[in-house]
């Protein structure tokens, strides 16, 4: 991809759930002037409820679909993409991510997220009898997924937000996506 300014440029952020998708996600557009979207708060707008609500009452093959639809929607523009940390489950949506986006896999532990995510009672995935063996086999499961969907892969560990978007910016401008500032 040239360095163009002009060109189209989707940056898309992948990960297991609470490895700073959207939080990193919003800096990184904002440092890039770029527009932010999170494919889950559009999901959830398509839906008119909650993620975890729809989960609950249509089951999960029903949300993957509709997630794979916005999936597509939404590498058809420019930005930075924060995808929710199963979109990479469906092959259809890894296909579009790696051929339409400049894929950035925020890679995290399962301990790493299960300290940040101890209190967080919103994701679906997670309100298990035991969150951290989820967490295990989640990343088990989807781990070589993301590895597969990615161009650049960029260890969470401790950075601030602001380190890791540094991070992102950096392999970004080596790789000649972005000019170098």
């Amino acid at each position: 991809m040239s360095s163009d300014l002009n060109a189209p440029l989707l940056i898309s952020l992948i990960g297991l759930p609470g490895s700073g998708k959207s939080t990193v996600g919003r800096q990184l557009a904002r440092r890039l002037q770029l527009p932010f979207v999170d494919s889950d708060h559009v999901i959830e707008q398509r839906l008119g409820c909650p993620i975890r609500e729809f989960f609950e009452r249509e089951g999960e093959e029903r949300f993957r679909d509709v997630e794979a639809e916005v999936i597509d929607q939404l590498t058809r523009t420019d930005g930075v993409l924060s995808t929710g940390g199963g979109a990479v489950l469906r092959q259809a949506n890894r296909e579009h991510l790696r051929q339409r986006a400049q894929v950035v896999y925020l890679k995290s532990t399962p301990e790493e997220l299960m300290r940040r995510l101890r209190h967080d009672t919103q994701r679906p995935l997670l309100q298990v009898q035991d969150p951290l063996q989820r967490l295990r086999d989640l990343y088990a499961q989807r781990d070589p997924l993301y590895r597969e969907t990615a161009h650049f892969v960029i260890d969470t560990g401790r950075p601030s937000v602001s380190t890791l978007v540094n991070m992102i910016v950096m392999q970004l401008e080596l790789a000649g996506v972005l000019p170098r500032s």
